[in-house]
């Protein structure tokens, strides 16, 4: 058995809110018409700016 948790609570929130993003700018791409390679390439995209920057706007406890 584990003996702690894999992430920290603010880590799994700036994951989450990357991953909500990013499927929400993919999702947006298709309703606008753009092919399905390209969604994925904009929802990845989208995750990793997303994840760097709710990285900085999440305060992290120790500081």
């Amino acid at each position: 058995m584990v003996k702690g948790s894999l992430l920290t609570p603010r880590s799994a929130l700036v994951l989450l809110l990357g991953v909500l993003t990013g499927l929400g700018a993919g999702v947006l791409s298709g309703l606008a018409g753009v092919d399905a390679a390209r969604c994925v390439l904009f929802g990845g995209a989208v995750f990793g700016a997303a994840v760097s920057f709710f990285d900085r706007l999440v305060a992290d406890s120790d500081a």
